[in-house]
């Protein structure tokens, strides 16, 4: 008698490749996308923070009243820099991030519908661009914003005309 044995089809498809693997290459085991680490900075995650946080039209300005007084001057300065991530605070892990916000409203909206909007765009922002999970996003009102106050961050000529 003779045995037989069944193989496994094995036959190449019209792409060249065998059982899903490249010809003469063994798979690394997932999809390229899952293989390696991505790192991400605080600043990163700030900036993303801070932009969502301005893009809600009740709010005037982050930092507190000392800080915005500092990120102006700093504004002037070569170098310097924007201020985006003035008022923010962020401590990013390997998979999620937490995030505090030192905010100014405007007069008269509502400051628990303004930090909800703040919170619900910076988490859409953040877990849009990053994919880190925000856990939690503490905002303090530092000042409301009155419509008659000159900003603390324009510059001296314009103040004086």
């Amino acid at each position: 008698m003779t045995e037989t044995t069944q193989r496994r089809n094995t036959t190449t498809s019209t792409t060249g490749k065998q059982d899903g693997a490249p010809q003469g290459r063994r798979s690394a085991g997932g999809p390229a996308e899952t293989r390696g680490n991505t790192a991400i900075a605080d600043t990163v995650v700030a900036k993303i923070a801070g932009m969502a946080a301005r893009e809600v039209p009740e709010v005037h300005n982050l930092g507190g009243g000392m800080t915005r007084a500092v990120g102006a001057v700093r504004q002037h300065m070569p170098g310097g820099g924007t201020g985006v991530t003035q008022g923010v605070k962020v401590e990013v892990g390997e998979r999620q991030a937490a995030v505090d916000l030192d905010v100014v409203v405007e007069y008269g909206s509502a400051i628990t519908d303004t930090a909800a909007d703040v919170r619900t765009n910076v988490v859409n922002a953040i877990e849009r661009m990053t994919g880190l999970e925000v856990v939690e996003v503490n905002i303090a009102v530092d000042d409301v914003h009155l419509p008659d106050e000159e900003d603390e961050s324009e510059p001296e000529q314009r103040r004086v005309a």
